[in-house]
């Protein structure tokens, strides 16, 4: 029996979609350097990357509510347009001050808005029987942007310049968002009637599935924030470029490769040692003496992330009603700021009290932490009920 098809027009223009947000998203894991230029120190850093965060955070109840009362389309234009004016906000920044923090604000509800609705389109009209291998294959719309934005940002030294590109970026997004359906959930699939935002999110099943990713979310926060100044630092190695080229590499070839693995073998068997990988990636920066190590980090770190995401995307469908997909997944991307609101602050302040190497063993230990509850917090019956 042939597989069905995960290439349909929808995926394939919200894939258009997602890489060119998502190339305008990634170019500000160098806005470290700026904000250091502008005479920021590191744990002021953090709360400026943190202030992105809250504003996402507390926007994803109520984005999660319009999409899954009034569609998906309304979100991908609304938040398309506040991202342009987002990343235009950028070139107004001479100084820390009230702008930039009121910028901060306005490009998390664009991150609120973006990857729920994106990610919400990519489960709605991924096959049931691929959906793991679907989401990741997705997912790689946002790899690829990753590592190009890294580079990018290594290449040109003018911060206008690469701000400018970025609102560049954000508008080629919304010309395809423009051309993106309305999606909603298989008919098929039973559901029962939307609860509140709160009772839905606190379902016992999802609970396991918060806890480890946010465990995830606080490590990659470590690198999201502080790689820019590790580089530049005397102690530390290596570059941006170099790191984030590796991780995506390894990330999508892992997707590519062995994708379909997961939904063959099961979530439990990959998603655990993938979060281990991450883990052990963030450990090595800690000891990261050359820019060999670097990359060997980003190997590491990438291959955690390849599968960490789309397995928990996939156990989130799953696991929620098809009522409340977009609530469950608008809160499932909240976790990656709810990691950087916390540990851009925690960790910026491990930085100031310590050095790099504490603050990425921090990092590392506690997604180890978050394996190690995982695995006896949810038991093997809940993967072979999903």
């Amino acid at each position: 029996m042939a597989k069905p098809t995960l290439w349909t027009r929808p995926f394939a223009l919200g894939f258009v979609a997602n890489f060119a947000h998502s190339l305008a998203f990634h170019g500000y894991v160098h806005l470290g350097g700026r904000l250091e230029q502008l005479g920021a120190d590191e744990l002021e850093i953090g709360i400026i990357m943190a202030t992105m965060a809250a504003a996402a955070i507390a926007a994803r109840p109520m984005v999660g509510r319009v999409l899954d009362t009034h569609g998906r389309r309304v979100v991908v234009l609304v938040g398309s347009v506040v991202h342009i004016v987002a990343t235009l906000g950028y070139l107004f920044i001479d100084s820390i001050g009230p702008l930039l923090y009121a910028i901060r604000v306005v490009h998390g509800l664009a991150d609120a808005m973006l990857f729920s609705v994106l990610f919400t389109i990519a489960a709605d009209v991924v096959p049931r029987a691929r959906r793991t291998e679907g989401i990741a294959m997705f997912g790689i719309s946002g790899m690829i942007p990753l590592s190009l934005a890294g580079w990018l940002g290594d290449a040109i030294v003018d911060y206008d310049l690469l701000f400018g590109l970025t609102a560049a970026a954000a508008a080629v997004g919304a010309v395809a968002g423009l051309w993106l359906p309305d999606s909603r959930p298989d008919p098929d699939e039973p559901t029962e009637p939307a609860r509140s935002y709160f009772r839905a999110i606190a379902d016992r099943r999802l609970r396991p599935l918060w806890m480890l990713g946010f465990c995830f979310a606080l490590a990659v926060a470590s690198y999201f924030a502080f790689l820019k100044t590790f580089v530049l630092s005397p102690e530390g190695a290596g570059t941006v470029g170099g790191f984030f080229g590796a991780y995506t590499l390894a990330a999508i070839a892992l997707r590519l490769g062995l994708g379909w693995l997961p939904d063959r073998i099961g979530a439990r068997p990959t998603l655990l040692p993938a979060v281990a990988c991450t883990a052990l990636g963030t450990l090595l920066l800690a000891h990261a003496s050359s820019s060999a190590l670097v990359v060997a980090a980003g190997v590491l770190c990438g291959i955690g992330h390849g599968f960490t995401f789309p397995i928990l995307s996939a156990l989130v469908v799953v696991r929620a009603q098809p009522s409340e997909r977009g609530t469950a997944l608008a809160s499932f991307t909240a976790l990656f700021d709810l990691g950087l609101l916390v540990g851009g602050p925690l960790l910026g302040l491990v930085l100031e009290l310590a050095d790099y190497a504490t603050m990425f063993t921090t990092a590392g230990l506690i997604a180890l932490a978050g394996v190690v509850l995982f695995a006896f917090w949810d038991p093997p019956a809940h993967h072979r009920a999903d």
